[in-house]
């Protein structure tokens, strides 16, 4: 079973870049946001002071009867009208509006009559520092937030390279490439500092190496037993034969049978294991080839051409292959069997209670078997070890309205 990732989830470097992104930006609006107001505040406070110094000296003068000076006056044109209520109050306050298209900060107190004696600061080059200073925040901080992005892709990238390479090697050992190692420069130098991924890598090695030599004793152990087992049997088969006739000495011939039977089949696997077999590939016609089989099989069993085809294949190794699959219906299954040839596609199909559900999903396994039935589970596992001599591929499934179905996809003759 594979498991899918959640609809939100990617590739870390993807989702590496967007944090480091949203990041950068929080950050860059937080300290542009500082700048600009401690800026702004420093350049009002200092526009401020101006014009309210110039007020102070306004007021003296009309409180003395002396003539205004320029940029003063009482109730003069432009100014806000907030601030114009606040000095007819009797209160002083200063305030940035807009007059004849130029920014104006405005100082404002009482005058006689519940009027207001006002005047006003330029502020127009205030406005452009401040106006400057966003424009060079917001490109530095574009700059800024590309280059950091663009060097944690980098360095992202490099982490998940390594990764996507440790996941490589992961499935070439599931898929039975025991000697695939990620070898790691790092897990190789103790001066270079270990982060977490070769740290990953080193344990994958690890794991690969244990499992490779417990296999690899598992399969000496199973080609040993197997070939020490020939020879006693080869005597108790002769022995066996030189019984008197009767039931005993059926029964005892019965077992000897099936006790080489399985001892050719754990020999034929250790091979399989250890990779000594080798194609003698010749054309063959699929139709033919199948006919054959079930002949020799002495089974009841029906064979459909659905589209004849030609394939490069070891003959030998395509009628084990099917010759255990028809073995296996009548045996496991129930009536009718049926192989169908459809061009380079096999299938074997039985009629009974069909595949155990660890079969279909993780193919056969030797000496398991359920449901109470007969068997050492090796007939299937040589048919799969066979057809990827051959070049094939073997599946196992159910079908929908009961019974066993083993498809063998050929490899078709060029």
């Amino acid at each position: 079973m594979r498991l899918g990732m959640p609809q939100w989830a990617g590739t870390l470097a993807v989702k590496a870049a967007a944090f480091i992104t949203v990041m950068c930006c929080a950050l860059a609006a937080l300290l542009g946001v500082l700048v600009h107001v401690s800026v702004t505040n420093q350049t009002v406070g200092q526009a401020r002071d101006l014009a309210l110094s110039r007020l102070a000296d306004a007021t003296q003068a009309y409180e003395a009867g002396d003539a205004l000076l320029p940029g003063a006056g009482v109730d003069p044109e432009g100014l806000p009208s907030p601030l114009r209520t606040l000095a007819a109050a009797g209160e002083r306050g200063t305030m940035v509006a807009t007059h004849r298209g130029r920014p104006i900060m405005w100082a404002a107190g009482p005058a006689a009559g519940h009027r207001a004696l006002a005047v006003e600061v330029d502020y127009s080059q205030q406005s452009r520092t401040i106006a400057g200073l966003d424009t060079s925040i917001l490109w530095s901080s574009g700059v800024a937030i590309g280059v950091t992005v663009l060097l944690a892709v980098f360095a992202v990238t490099r982490v998940t390279r390594r990764l996507h390479g440790t996941a490589r090697v992961a499935r070439r050992i599931s898929a039975g490439d025991l000697d695939a190692r990620v070898d790691d420069p790092r897990t190789k130098d103790p001066t270079r500092p270990q982060d977490e991924v070769a740290v990953v890598a080193a344990a994958l090695d690890i794991m690969a190496s244990s499992l490779q030599s417990k296999l690899l004793s598992e399969q000496r152990f199973t080609a040993d037993v197997a070939h020490e087992l020939r020879t006693p049997l080869t005597g108790l088969h002769a022995a066996a034969e030189l019984l008197p006739a009767g039931r005993p000495t059926e029964l005892v011939r019965d077992r000897v049978a099936a006790l080489r039977t399985l001892t050719e089949d754990l020999l034929e696997i250790s091979r399989l294991d250890t990779g000594r077999e080798r194609l003698e590939v010749d054309s063959e016609e699929l139709g033919a080839l199948a006919r054959r089989v079930v002949r020799a099989s002495g089974t009841d069993t029906e064979v459909r051409v659905v589209a004849d085809a030609w394939v490069e294949t070891d003959r030998r190794r395509l009628e084990r292959v099917l010759g255990n699959l028809v073995a296996n219906a009548h045996k496991h299954g129930g009536p009718p069997v049926v192989l169908t040839v459809d061009g380079p596609v096999v299938t074997v199909r039985d009629h009974g209670a069909g595949y155990p559900e660890y079969l279909v999903a993780h193919g056969p396994q030797r000496f398991r078997t359920e449901g109470g039935a007969k068997g050492h589970g090796l007939g299937l596992t040589i048919a799969v070890g066979q057809a990827e001599v051959l070049g094939a591929r073997l599946t196992f499934a159910n079908a929908v309205d009961g019974g066993a179905v083993a498809t063998l996809q050929l490899p078709a003759a060029e």
